[in-house]
């Protein structure tokens, strides 16, 4: 990513209920744009005329469509890319679509409108018309299959590196904000600041150690960078490579899925979950019946509990609930057909109680 950035559109901070303690919302702050593990990410990329912005032509009142459709050379490159987190071993995996209602990842190549991506989960919120994932220039370029890599790790919860408060940079703030309003950028000074100049909570970063050599690590030129000193004159130049520890960070959030099927979740028997923080129990469910069922958490904790249903040998999403920074327990109701595989994920934010958390089918 040679002088060109990734430009993350300004969000609003989550927020959670009032009264929390501070374990619970490190908790969720940390965890809450994390899938669950073991989800299939469907991607497409747009691919008819229509799939364009229109934008307003300096200085004529008139407008102009700009295509969202990219080159197969520069959907090859997003291609091979998400074969390479892939190949790190993650419990997720990556499966293109033609149909973009059942994509979960949209992606389009708007030249012009920069690289960037939602985070983890907040893809879910964005309608089935419009983009998750946009590349604004040339991806076959030396040096840019980077820019791919690092907005897929978006895709997957993580953030930019050098906004950790555990990097220890001092920037020279004005430096920056003009570096960045000049060519190929053109970012405004609220862009350059939210990108890059402000500090993320402790609780939101990728690791308790800041990457210099991180995929979500920006390169900066040097006069940018004050201290740590070796990056003043030098500059900061990340190999735009994926680095042990951003290999570490997915593999902690999605580990391998342990043998060929989850333990079975037996309607009218709770299943205690004994979770760490952080930590995922997986489940699988055949019904005896058809009919509609109820599957829920019990105890004190904050859970995201997500039901799937096995269809053509891929687990596909049925129903999913989040009941953190709450005092409810998740639970959703779906329709479940004798002769069907389903598969239960709870994953625990953290648990407050003295008792034990549990998950049950009925």
């Amino acid at each position: 990513m040679t002088g060109r950035y990734c430009s993350l559109a300004q969000a609003s901070a989550p927020v959670f209920a009032p009264g929390l303690t501070a374990e619970r919302l490190g908790a969720l702050v940390h965890g809450h744009r994390m899938w669950v593990n073991g989800t299939v990410l469907h991607y497409c990329f747009f691919d008819r005329d229509s799939d364009a912005s229109v934008i307003a032509v300096p200085g004529t009142g008139e407008t102009r469509r700009v295509s969202w459709v990219g080159a197969k050379e520069q959907q090859d490159v997003v291609r091979e890319c998400f074969a390479e987190w892939q190949s790190l071993g993650v419990g997720l995996s990556f499966v293109e679509v033609g149909d973009r209602s059942e994509a979960e990842l949209r992606i389009g190549f708007q030249s012009g409108d920069g690289s960037w991506s939602t985070v983890g989960k907040d893809a879910l919120w964005v309608g089935t018309g419009e983009r998750t994932m946009n590349f604004g220039w040339d991806l076959t370029a030396p040096g840019e299959r980077a820019t791919a890599l690092h907005e897929i790790g978006h895709a997957l919860g993580m953030l930019h590196e050098h906004q950790s408060p555990f990097a220890g940079i001092h920037w020279d703030d004005e430096a920056v904000f003009t570096e960045l309003a000049g060519p190929p950028n053109f970012w405004s000074r609220e862009r350059t600041f939210f990108n890059i100049l402000r500090k993320l909570d402790a609780d939101e970063v990728n690791g308790s150690a800041w990457d210099p050599l991180s995929i979500m690590e920006y390169p900066f030129p040097p006069g940018l960078i004050l201290e740590p000193e070796q990056f003043r004159l030098a500059g900061l130049n990340p190999p735009g490579t994926l680095s042990p520890s951003d290999r570490e960070f997915v593999l902690r959030w999605y580990p391998p899925l342990a043998g060929p099927l989850p333990p079975a979740l037996v309607p009218f028997r709770s299943a205690p979950l004994r979770l760490g923080a952080g930590e995922q129990a997986d489940f699988l469910v055949e019904p005896p019946e058809t009919r509609e069922y109820t599957v829920g958490t019990f105890g004190d904790g904050d859970t995201v509990l997500v039901v799937f249903e096995e269809r053509d040998g891929e687990p596909r999403y049925l129903a999913g609930q989040d009941d953190g920074g709450t005092e409810r327990n998740a639970a959703v109701r779906a329709r479940l057909v004798k002769g069907r595989r389903y598969f239960v994920r709870v994953r625990l934010y953290s648990s407050w109680g003295s008792g034990e958390t549990a998950v049950m089918c009925w």
